[in-house]
């Protein structure tokens, strides 16, 4: 009988003999279906290589320099400073002529 190497073969051929008219279509558009993959697969590596190019540009960039806040802290949030003390309702404002350790109080 027919071994599988054998039947291989005949459907080989028998598939070249019934689809004749159609192989060169198929072939043409398996050919232009690789070129898009092709051409998608370069777009896609280029843009890759624009990202990548664009993070090490903000990477080298001078950064901003922003005060130091402590962490947990919210940017609107009252500051607490040592040694003074506010009393709820009061506004104390720093005495612009004196050494930083006086306090004006207004009602």
């Amino acid at each position: 009988m027919f071994g599988l190497s054998e039947l291989a073969i005949i459907l080989i051929v028998l598939i070249a003999v019934l689809a004749a008219k159609k192989l060169p279509e198929l072939a043409r558009s398996a050919g232009k279906s690789a070129r898009i993959l092709k051409a998608e697969a370069r777009a896609a590596k280029a843009e890759a290589e624009a990202e990548a190019q664009e993070d090490e540009r903000r990477a080298q960039a001078p950064q901003p320099r922003q005060a130091h806040q402590p962490q947990g802290e919210q940017p609107d949030a009252p500051r607490v400073i040592r040694g003074e003390t506010v009393i709820k309702g009061e506004t104390v404002t720093r005495d612009a002529a004196a050494d930083g350790s006086r306090t004006q109080q207004q009602r």
